[in-house]
């Protein structure tokens, strides 16, 4: 699939395989240091996911969703040595509901990003740590992702008995001081406990978490060029700032078919 580049170079044809790849997010910061990114895939008129009726949850539109998008998915979650995730996406995966488990995939079209992973000295999987407040995490969800380190943060108002059953079933809990777990306490654990890249994969309310506190360093945003509506939706955001946060584009590509065309763009949080 070829795209054309629109910024910064204007090029007539790039592929989309190894897009996102050659970016190497796992050595664009220091020792000592984390790069902390995110990913979704949007309408046009900003809508990520749409309320579901029939299952009551909330979920990538079909008309949007696409192999194109995805296999950037799962190239950004390649770079990464550890996915931030919550407790929710384990709920889905213990009710059938989750899009599926979590990446790097293991089928047969992502066998060269496995091979990447493994020529680039990372795990053959990357280590994957749960934010949640309530603990409410299916154990039997959890074994579904074996020979994976899973580590828990949570506040310090989670259920004791929760923090211990799931400290039974030999999951690295973290309790914080404070109620919730926030993105400047989320990033000092990352550096301590040596990661270099960290692929946020959660929904809008961690994403926001990680924004307020500006920790969040990319935001690869695909843009579907489709017009959505529905009131029931959710955005990359859940809710306030306390003030703008501005963004630098550091790259856009377009892709154009005769079903559907769209735009994968990457952005930078500009710091305070």
């Amino acid at each position: 699939m070829s795209l054309l580049s629109l910024y910064p170079d204007s090029v007539s044809s790039v592929e989309l395989n190894q897009l996102y790849l050659k970016l190497e997010l796992h050595r664009q910061v220091e020792k000592g240091d984390v790069l902390i990114y995110s990913n979704y895939i949007a309408s046009v008129d900003g809508r990520i996911s749409l309320f579901n009726e029939d299952c009551g949850e909330y979920e990538v539109p079909a008309s949007i969703a696409n192999k194109r998008d995805w296999r950037l998915y799962q190239e950004l979650a390649a770079q990464s040595d550890v996915l931030i995730t919550s407790a929710r996406y384990f709920r889905q995966l213990d009710k059938g509901k989750a899009q599926d488990l979590l990446p790097v995939g293991m089928e047969p079209a992502y066998a060269d990003l496995l091979n990447w992973r493994k020529t680039h000295g990372l795990k053959p999987q990357p280590d994957v740590v749960v934010i949640s407040n309530s603990l409410d995490i299916p154990l039997s969800a959890l074994v579904k992702l074996q020979g994976r380190k899973i580590s828990v943060l949570t506040g310090c108002a989670a259920l004791p008995g929760r923090v211990q059953r799931l400290e039974q079933a030999g999951i690295n809990v973290t309790v914080f001081e404070t109620e919730t777990v926030s993105g400047k306490a989320l990033k000092q654990w990352l550096i301590h406990a040596a990661y270099r890249s960290a692929y946020m994969i959660a929904g809008p309310k961690v994403h926001q978490t990680l924004i307020s506190d500006r920790v969040l360093d990319r935001l690869f945003l695909t843009t579907h060029l489709t017009l959505l509506g529905q009131n029931c939706f959710h955005t990359v955001l859940s809710d306030s700032l306390d003030s703008p946060a501005r963004l630098i584009l550091l790259s856009l590509y377009l892709e154009q078919n005769e079903s559907s065309g769209q735009f994968f763009a990457q952005y930078a949080l500009q710091q305070e």
